[in-house]
């Protein structure tokens, strides 16, 4: 398995990490631990080092089944979780955000529970709370940190103004965001001050939640419980026109002896360096799939045609419905 380093944070993480969320959370019902459990292992067994979870996944499900999962092999792997959810103490729902510096250290020891460690690789922001001051949040964190209950500092879907004064705090290791070929908007101001500042990038849905994959089209029938189902670029009509980037990635990966997921991957992992995607799966022959964009190799010219061909491509509706887009990039 090839490594990475997450920016000039020292944390090295396999190439590839693994989303855990739709295990428990947003695709569906929850999966079936005692399957899920084993797939997780798997990846540890095919290299990967990099599990990435939270408490609002379930909420708590997730933490609790990566925490199981990885417990054998605790001290080979890097895990990522994140705080900063508020939840209902009678439905156990999220209800809001909430990074209050003494709710960050109640969530970190719950998460420490559940996850069964004493220390926490990677901790991230959820959501960039308005109520409540980055420096406040950073310096929460760097108590942990000092603490030895956390070893590194993350943020995700947070804009570049709030990454250099939570910075100025504590060195943010890792910036988590959406990032694929049908999602470019990081390419404009969130590489370039990461790449500055010696930050590491983690996108989550690298393969465009699912639909990067060629398998979904206008037909596809989602569980009632699915998220996608209220997210406007997941609307039939939006899928169909969205098609077209499915398209180009086939094309490219037919020449390549490929598929269009390996390509999205391949296309991601050659931007640059510090960035470690976390595809999610909850089948092994996915895990499998995901994995070999690995020893897939695109050349400069590939690049470039791959890049110049999405741009001429419109990507119909939003990413996400408008109440859950007012959190993101504060």
């Amino acid at each position: 398995m090839q490594k990475r380093q997450l920016g000039r944070s020292g944390l090295e993480v396999s190439a590839i990490g693994l989303g855990c969320m739709g295990m428990s959370f947003g695709y569906g019902p929850p999966k079936d631990k005692q399957e899920m459990i084993p797939l997780i292992r798997a990846a540890f067994d095919r290299g990967v080092t990099f599990f990435d979870t939270a408490e609002v996944y379930g909420p708590f499900l997730n933490e609790e089944l990566v925490g199981e999962a990885l417990a054998p092999v605790r001290g080979q792997v890097a895990i990522a979780t994140k705080f900063g959810f508020r939840f209902d103490p009678e439905t156990g729902r999220q209800a809001g955000l909430d990074s209050r510096p003494e709710h960050v250290r109640k969530a970190v020891e719950a998460s420490l529970k559940r996850l069964k460690t004493d220390t926490i690789d990677l901790l991230y922001q959820h959501r960039v709370d308005p109520q409540v001051p980055i420096e406040d949040v950073a310096g929460a964190v760097k108590d942990l940190i000092q603490q030895g209950k956390v070893r590194h500092f993350g943020l995700s879907e947070a804009g570049v103004p709030v990454i250099r004064r939570a910075h100025a705090v504590q060195p943010v290791a890792a910036l988590q965001s959406e990032y694929s070929l049908w999602w470019r908007e990081p390419e404009a101001e969130i590489l370039p001050a990461l790449e500055e500042l010696g930050i590491g990038f983690v996108p989550f849905s690298p393969l465009g939640k699912g639909f990067l994959t060629g398998r979904i089209d206008e037909h596809t029938a989602f569980d009632s419980t699915d998220f996608r189902n209220t997210v406007p670029r997941f609307a039939p009509e939006a899928r169909k026109a969205n098609r077209a980037l499915v398209d180009l990635l086939a094309g490219i990966a037919e020449r390549k002896n490929a598929t269009p997921a390996q390509v999205a991957l391949a296309w991601l992992l050659a931007r640059k360096p510090w960035i470690v995607p976390i595809p999610g799966t909850t089948k092994l022959a996915r895990l499998e799939e995901n994995l070999g964009a690995l020893r897939l190799a695109l050349s400069e010219a590939d690049l470039r045609e791959i890049g110049q061909a999405a741009e001429r491509i419109p990507i119909q509706g939003a990413r996400y419905p408008e109440s859950s887009q007012r959190m993101i990039n504060r």
